[in-house]
């Protein structure tokens, strides 16, 4: 019986079918949603073409690789880099229309500005979600063919085999959970990252969740006041 080089090495090392397409799809699409809800002074004057640029986008995402995300192509590389970097701009300036609100705002608007922070805080857990995604060990389609043998970020299960079973590698949900903890708890909490870009990318969604929060709660404690 001969055996290969991948035998007996977990599977986020070695080659693998690939994750689902749907789940990014998804984040994506409540991502738009999301900025399609805030009001006209809290997005940039032509509010429609950044969404519409991301829509087209994960279509081309979504034609060229429906199902499993194993296919290795710079030009999908490029798009699905590209619909983060989008999603990223549009949340930006929102915050930083946002925060100029809620600096200079009145309290005739305290709840329109106080859930449109809430929409933009949770658009902002999507976009780093998609990004630690997009850039761990390469993307999606370089993890399932185990190309990087180091991690950009240690999970509990990959320090802790015994914690999983062998097929377990991180998938997009687990990217979420990331973006959301760093988001509430400012700092890691059972997801380590290993190298400068992801502690820098980590640091980045910690200080743009803190102010969201802090200038938020502040002006709930303002009206309610």
């Amino acid at each position: 019986m001969t055996t290969t080089p991948e035998q007996g090495l977990p599977a986020w090392r070695r080659h693998t079918p690939g994750e689902h397409r749907w789940p990014q799809a998804t984040a994506v699409v409540v991502a738009v949603a999301l900025q399609l809800v805030l009001p006209d002074r809290l997005v940039p004057q032509a509010r429609y073409v950044l969404p519409a640029l991301e829509v087209v986008l994960l279509g081309v995402l979504v034609a060229a690789s429906p199902f499993r995300l194993d296919r290795e192509s710079t030009v999908l590389r490029t798009a699905g880099l590209a619909t983060a970097g989008l999603v990223s701009v549009a949340n930006a300036w929102s915050a930083v229309l946002l925060v100029r609100a809620l600096v200079g705002g009145t309290a005739e608007d305290a709840p329109t500005l106080l859930l449109a922070g809430a929409a933009i805080w949770l658009t902002n857990v999507i976009v780093f979600a998609l990004w630690y995604w997009e850039l761990d060990r390469g993307g999606p389609a370089a993890r399932a063919h185990g190309r990087r043998r180091h991690p950009d970020f240690a999970f509990a299960q990959m320090q802790s085999p015994d914690l999983a079973g062998p097929n377990w590698e991180p998938r997009f949900a687990d990217y979420f959970y990331l973006a959301f903890t760093n988001a509430t708890a400012f700092s890691p909490t059972d997801v380590l990252p290993l190298t400068r870009w992801a502690k820098l990318t980590m640091m980045a969604q910690s200080m743009v969740a803190l102010v969201v929060v802090v200038l938020v709660v502040a002006r709930a404690v303002n009206v309610l006041g």
